[in-house]
């Protein structure tokens, strides 16, 4: 008796319904486990990588997909029958653990990020993974990091961490109860985004200042680090210095992290007028990634990247006689921006110019491509971008939570990063906090009384 085959299923989801899928580029984290218990089995390849597959073929359909450019939409496509499993590869190093750390610490991507290929989505190119993961093993079995890359066009930093705590929980039962089918993960995903048009108010018209359109032929749909070599000092906030911010913002009216990036700006834009005086009338560019799920009613759990980003200006004069005060109000008032009807507003704007881009290329003209303003040159940017709530130290595979994870590097003038640390509580404020913050080699933040208080002693 012959059985035939079963049929072959495919489904779509659409991503041109997430504001992010301009970022057309992969996001890189390291995670550093120690062997603290001595276990033989300590991230067991085959179990590490077993696990994954699981995940995204069971729980996250569209990473074992592809994606597909096809008249001016994007989908990713996922079969029933052929997955896109997420490349894994796995290395042994013959060092110490220290020294493993200090490679983690300073940002060794070579070392221990997988190398990606191309991530622009084009209508040539679809085999591009969604996620690749690369697991360096200590020869003396006393620790792991695990490199993690994933497109930032499917999820957000909301999503990715979700899907780290599932894979995380999803490796823990195959290590503790061996081969078993059904699982309980913490955070079940569901996907597409919901429709938010009944936020739209035609009434209402936005500039969207905060993109900006640039020459087709000149634009490779990625981060460029311009002229100057730019490099990653970490500053260190301590549990005193965020009760000092904490009182200073409720005095403003505005919250704890609107008054941290108002220092920030405040700060670098100081820097830079003093090593230049002639900047005085140039712009000085504050803009910050929102995650807009609570406005929208969107839940954590929606595997998407609705992300989107606002932005602000003022001459860097104008922004050096201001006290932090002012500042603090200027974030806020940028943050504020982001109501219902911006979002929606911003959601149209993107996927109008989109869907033009993708019919000049399918026409093979070479025109306009949209970006983001704060990778376009400034005389001063204030780039915020807040981590400090997600449940980042919270990822357990089976042998304890991570020693130290390190964002991504993001080679452009003017990131700040704001990170937490392994004990650090967004509601208790309990533990220090990290910023990292991209600059030009030749700029000292030692010179700025703003700033100077937050370096952080660098790891012998």
């Amino acid at each position: 008796m012959t059985t035939d085959a079963p049929e072959t299923t495919e489904t779509r989801f659409s991503i041109l319904n997430n504001p992010s899928y301009l970022y057309q580029v992969y996001s890189s984290y390291m995670l550093e486990y120690k062997n603290n218990l001595n276990t033989d089995e300590f991230f067991n390849p085959e179990v590490l990588k077993k696990s994954l597959n699981i995940l995204v073929r069971k729980y996250y359909k569209p990473v074992a997909g592809w994606f597909q450019a096809h008249d001016n939409d994007i989908d990713v496509v996922y079969y029933s029958d052929k997955f896109n499993d997420p490349p894994i590869s796995t290395q042994i190093l013959d060092i110490d653990y220290k020294t493993l750390s200090r490679h983690v610490h300073n940002n060794n991507i070579d070392l221990l990020i997988p190398a990606t290929p191309s991530a622009a989505i084009t209508y040539e190119d679809n085999d591009i993974p969604m996620i690749l993961v690369k697991a360096t093993y200590l020869k003396s079995n006393e620790a792991v990091v695990l490199g993690v890359t994933y497109h930032h066009s499917l999820m957000d930093g909301t999503a990715f961490w979700t899907f780290m705590a599932n894979w995380s929980a999803l490796c823990k039962q195959l290590h503790e109860h061996g081969d078993i089918t059904e699982f309980d993960i913490p955070h079940p995903p569901t996907f597409e985004f919901p429709n938010v048009s009944h936020l739209r108010n035609p009434s209402k018209m936005f500039e969207h200042s905060e993109y900006v359109l640039v020459d087709a032929d000149k634009c490779v749909m990625k981060f460029q680090p311009g002229t100057e070599k730019i490099v990653v000092t970490v500053l260190e906030v301590s549990v005193e210095q965020q009760q000092t911010l904490r009182q200073q913002a409720r005095n403003c009216n505005v919250s704890f992290t609107e008054m941290l990036s108002a220092v920030l700006w405040k700060g670098t834009n100081d820097i830079r007028l003093q090593l230049n005086p002639e900047i005085g009338s140039g712009l000085s560019l504050y803009s910050c990634a929102v995650n807009p799920r609570a406005r929208m009613g969107v839940s954590n759990n929606v595997c998407a990247s609705p992300t989107t980003h606002t932005s602000c200006e003022q001459t860097v004069l104008e922004i050096a006689a201001l006290d932090l005060c002012d500042i603090a109000q200027l974030v806020h008032e940028a943050i504020g921006m982001c109501t219902g009807e911006y979002l929606i507003s911003s959601f149209d704007f993107l996927l109008k110019q989109r869907r033009q881009e993708l019919d000049d290329e399918r026409n093979n003209r070479i025109d306009k491509k949209l970006m983001l303003v704060y990778v376009c040159p400034k005389v001063v940017k204030c780039i915020a971008l807040s981590s400090r709530t997600f449940p980042i130290y919270t990822t357990d595979f089976g042998f304890g939570t991570p020693e130290y994870v390190r964002p991504p590097y993001l080679p452009f003038d003017g990131c700040m990063r704001i990170w937490p640390t392994p004990l650090y509580d967004a509601c208790s404020s309990n533990a220090p906090l990290e910023v990292y913050v991209s600059l030009p080699e030749h700029i000292d933040l030692s010179k700025s009384p703003l700033l100077s208080q937050f370096l952080k002693a660098s790891m012998d």
